[in-house]
């Protein structure tokens, strides 16, 4: 095959790529990579952005249900929930006026048995004399619920029960049901109480606050008072109780914890007053720290301004209003 001139001339002309059309492909492959760098890394920041507000709004939706639970059923003791009528409870001058066997002392017997303030507690404070598992966090309000269980329970020797009917109660912890009562008019229900405040050091993450409460249970056949952690990252908790003043089963105004209105041995009682709605609030917040985040919100729940925060740890506040379903007439 001859070759001519022109052929040769043509496959010269053809061969490689000159320096500026190599610099304008660089170029334009630098462009994308870094366009598909920056979608990546938004995406990267997007996605743990929605990951860390759903952990927050996930622990902010795991207490409050853990207080509304107490909350909703607090006044409940079986047949009745008129309190005043069950016999074995505190009174003004005696915490455990039926000598009952076994309720622990450690936070005081009427800590247990004063069926006639099915919730109550501290404004900002605690006052109960068992101490707290943890350090309290500060501006943070503690609150105690007192009920019954839902369901009709067995006897049961050494624990805290209700016998009730229509027209009151008996409370016992000797396993036998009280005299005057039959299996055909009344149920057996176990005596629960809780109290629900914020330590500022979790158990299970630590230097995280907590939400923690202390209960009863049951050990060996014998009560105990235990401290359990609710929900490491709970920072603050306030509540504020709605009182029905003239027993129209709606709520006159709203007070914190520890007004006298409706504690029967306050002298601010009023006769009559009686707690009918919970307001709850949370400021929850995030475990780890988030690099660059700013936070320009001001945090007031309840009765307390928590004011900004720069530390770079997300929060969310929530709030609620919970009818205590048995305390209306």
């Amino acid at each position: 095959m001859t070759w001519s001139r022109n052929m040769v001339r043509t496959i010269e002309r053809q061969t490689g790529l000159t320096l500026i059309e190599m610099m304008v492909a660089l170029a334009i492959g630098a462009v994308l990579i870094i366009g598909a760098i920056t979608v990546y890394t938004l995406s990267r920041q997007s996605y743990m952005m929605n990951e860390s507000n759903a952990k927050v709004q996930d622990t902010a939706t795991f207490a409050m249900d853990a207080i509304e639970a107490d909350l909703r059923m607090a006044s409940n003791w079986g047949l009745t929930s008129r309190g005043l009528a069950i016999n074995g409870r505190s009174t003004v001058s005696e915490a455990n006026p039926d000598g009952i066997a076994g309720i622990p002392t450690v936070c005081g017997e009427d800590w247990v048995l004063n069926l006639a303030i099915p919730v109550e507690g501290d404004n900002n404070s605690y006052s109960l004399p068992c101490p707290t598992a943890a350090t309290l966090q500060p501006d943070s309000d503690h609150v105690i619920v007192r009920r019954a269980t839902v369901d009709p329970q067995p006897l049961e020797e050494g624990r805290p029960q209700i016998q009730t009917s229509r027209n009151g109660g008996q409370i016992f912890s000797d396993g036998e049901m009280p005299d005057g009562y039959a299996d055909a008019d009344s149920a057996t229900h176990n005596l629960l109480v809780s109290s629900y405040y914020v330590a500022n050091d979790s158990d299970l993450i630590p230097g995280v606050p907590t939400l923690r409460r202390r209960v009863i249970r049951m050990n060996g056949g014998a009560m105990r008072i235990v401290d359990e952690e609710v929900a490491p990252g709970v920072e603050n908790l306030q509540i504020q109780f709605g009182i029905d003043v003239d027993q129209d089963n709606s709520v006159d105004r709203y007070v914190n914890p520890g007004d006298g209105i409706y504690d029967p041995a306050d002298p601010l009682y009023v006769p009559g007053s009686r707690v009918i709605t919970a307001r709850v609030w949370l400021v929850v917040r995030g475990i780890d720290r988030e690099a660059g985040l700013v936070d320009d919100r001001t945090y007031a729940p309840g009765d307390v301004n928590l004011g900004r925060f720069s530390d770079q740890y997300r929060r969310m506040q929530v709030s609620k209003t919970i009818l205590l379903r048995n305390a209306r007439s």
